[in-house]
């Protein structure tokens, strides 16, 4: 294929996919090596960001993007005759952050930094895009885990997590500091304890199976022996 044809042949499946596309997936679909992918990327990226045009190339990590330029947004929005997206709450932000500077993280983790139960939080953010399940704890009860989205990416203006700012006071020990060491330092002897309970369970069991085997028949006396 032509440089020129890979080049549309990524414009075409950028906008037609409406989401992100990882490069890696781009250079499979088009048989391509992803040097060749990166570099109608490339093309791509100052055709739509070097001019005074209505479409981005939005970068996402790995992944690329297609998406209306926001200086066009209030248009955009009148001409699609949406809502506008309401705000986060300070305690889906709050949710949110613990996530995103932690993950991957459990329910249980976050409600142990907040303190209080975080379930319809959560649950709201996995519904807007902004946190997805990626796995399963490997302890007892194999509670999920979540991560935040290409979405939480690209409605925060970021194109990678390390982009994220730093936490204050992350630097110098603080009590908000102290007070996260204590819940992790707590989750991580909860699930030792749960861990030991296990293994403790595991050997009642063998042991209580041992018990209840029959015992070997006695050696039956021979003749010789009788006499």
């Amino acid at each position: 294929m032509e440089v020129q044809n890979i080049t549309a042949a990524v414009e075409g499946i950028l906008f037609a996919a409406g989401e992100p596309v990882s490069v890696k997936r781009l250079a499979g679909i088009l048989e391509i090596g992803e040097d060749a992918a990166e570099s109608a990327i490339g093309e791509l990226e100052a055709h739509y960001n070097d001019g005074g045009r209505g479409i981005r190339l939005v970068r996402m990590e790995d992944s690329v993007q297609l998406c209306s330029a926001p200086e066009y947004a209030d248009v955009i929005r009148q001409t699609l005759e949406k809502r506008r997206v309401s705000q986060l709450s300070p305690t889906a932000l709050e949710v949110l952050a613990i996530v995103a500077y932690f993950q991957p993280v459990t329910r249980a983790y976050v409600e142990r930094v907040r303190g209080v139960d975080s379930s319809y939080t959560m649950g709201a953010l996995q519904t807007r895009g902004l946190i997805e399940q990626c796995g399963q704890l490997q302890v007892l009860g194999r509670p999920a885990l979540f991560q935040t989205t290409k979405t939480f990416l690209r409605t925060f203006g970021l194109t990678k997590l390390e982009e994220l700012p730093p936490l204050p006071d992350m630097e110098e020990e603080s009590e908000a500091k102290a007070q996260l060491r204590e819940a992790i330092e707590a989750i991580q002897r909860e699930q030792e304890v749960r861990k030991q309970a296990e293994e403790l369970a595991r050997e009642l069991q063998e042991s209580l199976f041992q018990d209840e085997k029959p015992s070997s028949a006695p050696e039956a006396v021979s003749d010789e022996a009788e006499g």
